[in-house]
């Protein structure tokens, strides 16, 4: 077997906000949040759901990728988004097989798995691991869709805010991968709590309710803490993942060809990455060599560098009581900014990070669906301009808050490129409605009633939500979807 992923599809709402436009509402620097954020994102619209769009990415999936869904044995869905505390991906299931039978096509195998997974934007993540165990067990000679679908909403006024989005991302997973495969023995994981760093309490549920009768999903969350989790995560599992290889940890930033990571916003995974490089030279005494010649350079007291590298944890308990700003590698970000001046970072980030991120740029954060959506973009473009990527070394760098993640290499398979023009990057993107300001904060309050709604094409919406509450009956908040051809 060589398993891994065969096909790729998204979902975009078509409602953004061009983050300029948002600058000049809030009085915020374009310069800056175009660098560090991103263009635009995407809103969830009218009449749509986490679980509208994650079904939507997996007809769309199942018909770019001609899937036989007979073949189907496992569908995941990853999302830190879902608005029902019992059924998961069966609910994505229901409305799939609804659209397949208005088509004339069999439905999903009624011996389908349909789990879900959750742990913040590591869901999908986790369930493309499930999908490739799975394949190699019970499953041989089975496919599995894992969906990725999310709704990133922050609070008005908050420092997240321009780091919103929303959409799905669909994943064919079989035994013998189409576009690229996965060693999940080669890979590294890291998990340790981390508690204020980003979470979803239900106490946040205690407010009015929306006009729209949606819930909105608001995170409790401390910026720069956050920033410190995902750094400190993601060098964990990539530690975790060089201890199985020979040689000098550092080496690996120099032999691998492609870097793809979790991307809330623009500037993250560099930031991430290049901490990630600093603490493999801090590995060995080469590195640590190397590295006081870079602070000398750079201006920067080496030792106590070093003694950040070796020491520095997020969990502190001023920290926890809100007593510091939560960054604890201020010395590590002086040495960073200097070596954006070196032909280093052309090599270490630019040339690794750089496929597919413009793209990036304006979906904003789709949670557990940004890695793989980055995935598709850099695969599509490499397609479009007829790039010579079979057998390249990839590393997909997952991260969920709380906090865990995940570092999975990966290969592009030989006969890649025909597979990856399949990928609907530029359709999903599509022709977007701009929103002003008053039309999004409509949005984001829920009053969608003052917005006029796109006409859905070949999608799912939200035909109703049940009221009854009776003994004899109830379908109290239960959604009720319609496929729109």
């Amino acid at each position: 077997m060589r398993p891994g992923i065969s096909g790729l599809s998204l979902y975009l709402p078509p409602y953004r906000v061009q983050l300029q436009d948002w600058c000049s509402w809030n009085d915020e620097s374009w310069e800056k949040t175009r660098s560090v954020v991103g263009r635009s994102f995407r809103m969830r619209g009218p009449a749509q759901s986490m679980y509208t769009m994650a079904a939507t990415a997996v007809l769309r999936l199942i018909n770019d990728f001609d899937v036989d869904p007979q073949s189907v044995g496992m569908l995941g869905l990853g999302t830190e988004s879902s608005s029902d505390n019992s059924a998961g991906a069966i609910i994505v299931k229901g409305m799939v097989d609804d659209a397949l039978e208005s088509m004339g096509r069999p439905a999903l195998a009624r011996d389908c798995e349909v789990p879900e997974f959750k742990h913040a934007c590591l869901a999908g993540v986790y369930g493309l691991k499930a999908a490739i165990r799975y394949l190699s067990a019970d499953g041989k000679g089975r496919k599995a869709i894992v969906v990725c679908s999310d709704i990133a909403e922050y609070a008005l006024g908050s420092t997240g805010e321009p780091t919103q989005g929303a959409g799905a991302v669909a994943m064919l997973i079989d035994g013998e991968a189409r576009l690229l495969e996965v060693d999940l023995a080669a890979g590294g994981s890291d998990s340790d709590y981390r508690t204020v760093d980003f979470r979803k309490p239900f106490a946040r549920f205690r407010q009015p309710p929306r006009d729209d009768g949606q819930m909105q999903d608001l995170p409790v969350f401390n910026g720069r803490y956050s920033t410190s989790c995902y750094i400190d995560a993601t060098h964990h599992a990539v530690s975790s993942m060089l201890s199985k290889r020979p040689g000098r940890q550092s080496d690996y930033f120099d032999s691998v060809d492609r870097v793809f990571m979790h991307r809330p916003y623009n500037q993250m995974p560099t930031t991430g990455w290049v901490m990630a490089y600093l603490f493999a030279l801090a590995a060995d005494e080469e590195g640590r060599s190397q590295l006081r010649e870079y602070c000398r350079a750079a201006g920067v007291d080496a030792e106590a560098l070093l003694l950040e590298l070796d020491t520095a944890s997020p969990f502190d308990e001023s920290i926890v009581s809100g007593e510091s700003d939560g960054d604890v590698f201020p010395i590590s970000r002086k040495l960073r900014q200097y070596l954006r001046g070196l032909d280093l970072w052309q090599s270490l980030v630019v040339d690794k990070l750089s496929l597919g991120s413009n793209w990036m740029r304006d979906l904003g954060n789709l949670y557990s669906g940004a890695l793989p959506a980055w995935l598709a973009a850099g695969l599509r473009q490499a397609a479009d301009e007829d790039l010579d990527l079979a057998g390249e070394e990839w590393l997909a760098l997952g991260y969920g808050s709380g906090d865990a993640a995940e570092a999975i290499p990966m290969r592009v398979s030989a006969d890649w490129k025909q597979w990856a023009a399949r990928i609907n990057f530029s359709e999903a993107l599509g022709t977007p409605v701009d929103l002003n300001e008053d039309q999004y904060l409509a949005l984001h309050e829920g009053r969608t009633g003052e917005i006029k709604p796109v006409a859905p094409s070949a999608e799912f919406v939200v035909d109703s939500v049940g009221t009854k509450d009776s003994p004899e009956f109830q379908n109290l908040g239960i959604e009720f979807y319609r496929y729109v051809a």
